[in-house]
């Protein structure tokens, strides 16, 4: 029987070596490719002095409770970085007007937060679903190695399993729910920058007016002769400005 193992794995390790198990009614082989800390803590409960299995079933079983407890625990943790991330989401101040730059690189920070939380939530799953199918094979296909106790240890285990699938399930819905959030921030972020250029190229539109009606070169132009008409044309250019500028303002729009 071969599942994914959904153990934390070394950073350099891209991807998770799957975990095989050769069972029989005496003796149980395990197959890794890597240290595990799941089999070290249950060979150790051997060697402190517990009572010696039987059988390789119950090893396996014993080893299928202590791989259910590690995906409990990592749950947890993923769980807990995810609240983490959702605070530091929705209930922080919105400073993007004053430091658009600063929220942008968090936005991406954040951005491949979720990516990591999601792509370890998905290996996690891939080991619930497979431990799954290795125990209901092992049930179906060694019911006749059986007794009382691993009966009910099995019963325990899918039980424990659904739950941990269900729990699995609600963390990927948030997650895509963050990720759906941090999507959204980034598009407020992108049209902030949009509606800036939109004001500052409408509010330019005017004094460009003045200024290209009295950058003509016509021969006859009465504003030539005046003594005042240098400060006049200034002062249509910053009014023609700040008009804009001004109704942009009441009406909220920045």
């Amino acid at each position: 029987m071969s599942t994914p193992s959904a153990a934390m794995h070394p950073e350099q390790r891209r991807v998770t070596p799957p975990l095989g198990f050769v069972l029989s009614r005496d003796q149980l082989i395990t197959v890794r490719f890597m240290e595990l800390t799941t089999f070290d803590a249950v060979a150790g409960k051997f060697t402190s002095g517990r009572e010696a299995p039987k059988s390789g079933l119950d090893v396996f079983v014993l080893l299928c409770e202590e791989v259910v407890d590690r995906v409990a625990d990592i749950l947890e943790h993923l769980a807990g970085e995810l609240n983490t991330l959702a605070v530091d989401t929705f209930h922080t101040d919105d400073t993007r007007g004053r430091h658009a730059a600063r929220s942008n690189r968090l936005l991406r920070a954040q951005l491949r937060q979720v990516g990591r939380l999601g792509d370890r939530l998905s290996q996690v799953r891939d080991g619930i679903q497979g431990l799954a199918r290795v125990v209901a094979y092992a049930e179906q296909n060694c019911g006749g190695w059986f007794t009382e106790a691993p009966k009910l240890a099995i019963a325990s285990l899918h039980q424990d399993l659904h739950s941990l699938t269900e729990y699995e399930e609600q963390l990927a819905n948030k997650v895509q729910f963050v990720l759906d959030a941090l999507v959204g921030l980034i598009g407020i972020v992108q049209n902030d920058v949009i509606k800036v250029l939109t004001i500052v190229s409408i509010a330019g539109i005017p004094p460009t007016l003045v200024a290209g009606i009295y950058g003509m070169n016509f021969k006859f132009m009465p504003e030539y002769d005046w003594f005042w008409g240098y400060p006049h044309a200034w002062a249509a250019i910053i009014f023609s400005t700040l008009i804009p500028l001004i109704w942009f303002k009441f009406k909220g729009w920045f």
